[in-house]
């Protein structure tokens, strides 16, 4: 029996968040510069998003650009925006046909005119599409993220359009980038490294972690579908206890 078959299609994350790491390990690995790395890493966002579609995922945030990724040398920064433009514009029709969504979560004013013209257009262009939505989070750091919440209630506290003894979870949520996406119930991260990156802290609060020692650019969907499995396997409590789980609902 394959992987997708062994999936319990009522028990599949309605979302899953991906950090994909290890671009540069694999590219040194090849005898390559890190930019090489990154180019491969496409192989496997086209073969990830589709094997999500197929397996009844319905919301994909892949980690593609952290604020503190702009710390790194020009010339990677430079390539990973020629990058992410060239591959916005090549996969967008296709994204289109399969009936996905492109979103994007972070700081994106910050990205270079081009690139962020180019976004918003294939945004634009997927915007009605009604199967899977694939969020990628560019210029995106979850301290900047919260902040950036903060200051927007702080505000709206000021002009009188809430009360701070008002503030709760329920509303702070409207202030994040992910106002209008579901929290992940699986984040997977790969490479081997065991950390979370200032990535989705506060929609991450329940969330199933999964680490792999794969690195990105060899990671497929049938790496997705073991993750899935994993998840699956796992007892999803919620602060409650085993046996409250298993009472009968009254």
């Amino acid at each position: 029996m394959s992987l997708i078959d062994q999936i319990d299609k009522t028990k599949v994350p309605q979302h899953i968040a991906i950090i994909m790491d290890g671009n540069g390990r694999w590219a040194k690995q090849q005898g390559e510069n890190r930019i090489y790395g990154h180019y491969e890493g496409v192989n496997s966002v086209r073969d990830v998003v589709e094997g999500a579609g197929q397996s009844g995922v319905k919301f994909i945030t892949l980690y593609a650009f952290s604020t503190e990724n702009w710390n790194r040398p020009k010339e990677e920064v430079d390539a990973l925006m020629e990058l992410l433009v060239s591959t916005i514009s090549m996969e967008t029709e296709k994204l289109h046909k399969k009936n996905v969504r492109l979103q994007a979560i972070g700081n994106l004013n910050s990205l270079p005119p081009a690139c962020l013209a180019e976004l918003n257009e294939s945004i634009d262009l997927t915007s009605k599409n009604t199967g899977l939505t694939l969020v990628l989070a560019l210029s995106y750091s979850s301290k900047w993220e919260i902040i950036n919440a903060i200051k927007q209630i702080a505000v709206d506290v000021k002009n009188g359009k809430i009360e701070s003894e008002d503030i709760s979870e329920e509303n702070i949520d409207h202030y994040l980038c992910t106002k209008d996406i579901p929290d992940p119930e699986l984040m997977i991260r790969t490479s081997g490294e065991h950390r979370i990156s200032n990535f989705l802290l506060w929609q991450l609060a329940y969330a199933e972690f999964y680490f792999t020692e794969t690195l990105w650019p060899d990671f497929r969907k049938e790496d997705l579908f073991t993750a899935i499995l994993n998840y699956q396997n796992r007892e999803r409590r919620f602060g409650k206890t085993s046996e409250q789980l298993t009472q009968p609902s009254e």
